[in-house]
């Protein structure tokens, strides 16, 4: 509780403000937070356990969801347990260290979730268009391979910013108007050349993010043009309803990646609480929805899922 006395002139913390305006309304706001972090926790930590346990499902493609679901609890664990910190008790100081952490941690697996969203499309273009080979192109140690290179440009990718913003002063107030450390609001009360900083914003959205939904749009291109060349309907059907759950969780990444992107750019007259809403959800939301998605759109997970919770 000492934690309430600190002022934001501390130079060793900032001041998460919440959602500004909107303090009498904390505790209402902060319960879809907590439904959404439980539900987060019991269907990724379920796909984890399941997939783990049935030796059936260590296939490339169930592989990578645990990727993916590992990447999605650390994505709501980084936010969800402060900003219920902040809703419940007004514990709104953090420190420089943690600020700077919880910006490495997002960026990192936000990384790892675009590369693992990647790979899930090469995955399925090979199941669909090379499916004779899919077992000795997609082993267990190239995906491991995959997982070490995913972390390594992860970290490349996510250090520079923190690495960056802890060598420049502070010169505004130290308070900031959200729940999380976002990287823009605490660069715009930092001093000094900031240039790098907005080059590496733009460089890692065209380059990195840009560069991942190239080459799933080729991904998919190649599977369409594969599946057009079957006769049959059923195997059409068939073809592509395998990836209808890949193609959900990555329009629910990507898309409103990109329009909170827009938003940060050109967004300048929407209510500032309306734009920290806009973040959190596209935070949160996916990660508690990709593991329904998985476990209602592919039949051998839903299968051993029943089977779970049957037992349970």
């Amino acid at each position: 509780m000492a934690a309430f006395n600190l002022s934001p002139s501390d130079t060793s913390t900032f001041i998460l403000r919440g959602i500004p305006g909107m303090e009498d309304s904390h505790v209402w706001i902060s319960l879809p937070y907590a439904i959404c972090y439980i539900f987060c926790l019991l269907g990724n930590v379920s796909v984890l356990f399941v997939v783990g346990k049935e030796q059936t499902l260590h296939q490339p493609m169930y592989l990578l969801l645990c990727m993916l679901a590992l990447t999605d609890i650390t994505t709501s664990t980084c936010i969800v347990p402060k900003a219920l910190g902040i809703f419940w008790f007004n514990l709104e100081v953090i420190t420089v260290s943690g600020c700077l952490t919880q910006i490495t941690f997002l960026g990192l697996a936000f990384v790892m979730q675009s590369s693992i969203l990647m790979a899930m499309g090469f995955d399925r273009y090979v199941a669909i268009c090379n499916p004779l080979r899919y077992a000795t192109i997609l082993t267990h140690t190239r995906l491991a391979t995959f997982g070490l290179i995913s972390l390594i440009r992860g970290i490349l990718c996510a250090l520079p910013m923190p690495l960056m913003m802890s060598q420049l002063p502070i010169c505004g107030k130290r308070i900031i108007a959200h729940t999380i450390c976002e990287p823009i609001l605490v660069a715009k009360i930092l001093c000094g050349d900031l240039t790098f900083y907005r080059l590496y914003s733009l460089g890692m959205t065209l380059t990195l993010v840009g560069l991942d939904m190239m080459l799933l749009a080729l991904s998919y291109f190649l599977i369409l043009r594969a599946v057009l060349r079957i006769s049959s309907q059923k195997a059409h059907h068939k073809a592509l309803n395998t990836c209808t759950a890949h193609i959900s969780v990555m329009l629910m990444f990507y898309t409103p990646y990109l329009f909170f992107i827009m938003i940060n750019w050109f967004g300048g007259s929407i209510a500032p609480h309306v734009q920290i809403f806009l973040a959190n959800v596209y935070v949160l939301v996916p990660t508690m929805l990709n593991p329904i998605i998985y476990g209602v759109k592919t039949k051998k997970l839903r299968d051993k899922m029943k089977k779970f919770i049957c037992r349970m």
